[in-house]
């Protein structure tokens, strides 16, 4: 059922013919298993998760939360490159709900319709492309979000697989992260936080992809001569390369997504001076610094600046961006006009940072991030009172939460990969928890130091870690090959029910999450703690 290994830091399961692992099998444990079901198990869960995404997407036909802003930025950016200020008051989204595209201001100068924005531009991009396809529709403009929210299950599906070398407890956490309730409301709304969460589990899982192809070259090095204190040189790592391209996207998405950078760029180093001490070579640390460290700084620091300049390109390649000063960048030639838009958009980059360091207006949705984790406070994103339902009173709602079964099993979880970390140093463990910190952490001071406005919905980049927490887990609980008595099957027995309450409690709470209009006493009976989510 599973060959995940309950194995200490850089040690595989012992072998009971073998008794002394190989050098290989230290660095990079086998892969059991069938590939075809390695791809077979994480596409079927991926397939559940996009029918219950897809299914009703349009619906409601209504602007829901921040998708005021946000469907309107991404159309302006496809059609104008950059974001333009669109009519105000109601007038700009009533004429979107009738499929009217003359949202735009008309102003006498260019610079005077520039848009003011706060989060860089790649997320509309994105949320632009639905549009594209399909109009500027509900449909159209949640079409990318459920397209990168599904392709996200996938990711996780197979990089759990990896990390625990089974197949069942990779489609395991595709199944979980398909039946989150905050995950699969976000994937059906046009907000930036899903493609942030995309981008960062992408990232990771392609550093997870680095470490094993790193750690199959110091192998064969080691076996082929093993010769040199501070030992080869890697190559040029495309894994990582690919790590800082994702890691820039979500930089380009939302500014957080420099915390996730900072993480993995030092854990992905440290994994490095982990691999060159297992083989033994006694100037690790310096083979590190000099082999490992200059690419690695290329790859996961400079290459995601890069890509955030990059995806402004609609902003210097126009004359309608906020701030954009062409007439003055066009007027003294091509070095000039570098320099001079470079200066201006260093500018724009600065307001935008004020701002969000003075961000703190009232919203009756707002949390602080301790309660994000117990689900205290989540965020209606939509909520109206229909007749039909059969009742005197009716409800059609969008709730923005999590499903409680996986963030309170999540939580437990956790615990547990601290005193795994801490008992024997596994990797896997201290790597969950360090992105499930970063996505979290990092908000205790803006609540403390800035009193920032901050919703629930913020952690959603902290979901993926939390699901690798469980299934890390439930690899515990049921135990590696070979475990005497019924040990196994009773673990599999608890890892299943726990899966199956899950879905129970997602079936419960789907109406509230997909805008099916039911009888309000329905609806209130789904409110977990009344006072905080009603």
């Amino acid at each position: 059922m599973t060959d995940f290994a309950n194995q200490a830091y850089e040690q595989p399961e012992p072998d009971p013919e073998n008794a002394t692992p190989s050098v290989r099998d230290r660095l990079v444990p086998p892969m059991p298993g069938s590939a075809l079901w390695g791809w077979l198990g994480p596409i079927l869960v991926t397939i559940f998760g996009a029918f219950l995404r897809f299914d009703r997407l349009g619906t409601p036909k209504a602007i829901v939360f921040d998708e005021t802003y946000y469907a309107k930025d991404a159309w302006s950016t496809i059609t104008y490159g950059v974001e333009r200020q669109f009519i105000e008051g109601d007038a700009a989204n009533q004429a979107v709900l009738r499929g009217d595209t003359n949202i735009f201001k008309v102003c006498e100068q260019i610079d005077q319709c520039a848009s003011y924005v706060v989060h860089p531009p790649l997320g509309k991009w994105l949320i632009g492309l639905g549009e594209w396809l399909f109009g500027l529709t509900p449909y159209g403009w949640r079409f990318m979000a459920a397209v990168i929210g599904t392709l996200s299950i996938l990711i996780l599906a197979r990089v759990a697989r990896r990390i625990t070398r089974s197949t069942l407890l990779g489609t395991l956490a595709g199944f979980l992260l398909a039946l989150d309730g905050l995950h699969f409301v976000l994937s059906r709304t046009a907000l930036l936080d899903i493609f942030l969460m995309f981008w960062v589990v992408a990232g990771f899982a392609c550093l997870v992809v680095d470490r094993d192809r790193s750690r199959q070259r110091l192998a064969d090095w080691y076996e082929s001569s093993g010769i040199g204190d501070a030992g080869p040189f890697l190559g040029l790592r495309p894994w990582r390369l690919a790590a800082g391209l994702c890691l820039g996207a979500a930089l380009a998405t939302k500014w957080t997504g420099l915390f996730f950078i900072a993480a993995f760029g030092i854990m992905t180093v440290l994994w490095d001076l982990g691999a060159r001490r297992a083989v033994g070579l006694r100037q690790s640390v310096a083979g590190t610094a000099r082999r490992d460290l200059p690419l690695a700084f290329a790859w996961v620091a400079v290459l995601p600046l890069v890509v955030y300049v990059v995806s402004f390109a609609g902003w210097f390649a126009t004359d309608r961006g906020y701030g954009r000063n062409w007439a003055q960048a066009t007027s003294n030639g091509p070095v000039y006009f570098i320099f001079d838009s470079l200066r201006s958009w260093v500018d724009y980059q600065k307001q935008i940072l004020s701002f969000h360091t003075g961000l703190e207006a009232s919203h009756p949705y707002q949390s602080e991030p301790w309660q994000w984790p117990m689900l205290l406070r989540p965020v209606a994103f939509f909520y109206e009172s229909p007749k039909g339902c059969g009742a005197d009173s009716c409800s059609w709602a969008v709730l923005g939460t999590g499903t409680p079964i996986i963030w309170f099993g999540g939580l437990l979880a956790l615990v547990a990969m601290i005193a795994w970390y801490v008992a024997v140093r596994d990797w896997r463990a201290g790597a969950v928890l360090l992105g499930y910190a970063a996505g979290w952490l990092p908000w205790f001071y803006f609540a403390l130091a800035d009193n920032r406005t901050m919703f629930l919905f913020y952690a959603i980049p902290m979901v993926p870690f939390m699901i690798l927490a469980i299934v890390l887990a439930a690899g515990l609980i049921i135990g590696p090959m070979g475990q005497p008595g019924n040990r196994r099957l009773y673990g599999a027995v608890a890892v299943g029910t726990f899966a199956l309450l899950a879905l129970i409690n997602f079936w419960w709470l789907y109406p509230v999450l997909s805008a099916e209009v039911i009888p309000y006493q329905d609806w209130y009976d789904r409110m977990l703690f009344k006072s905080g989510w009603i």
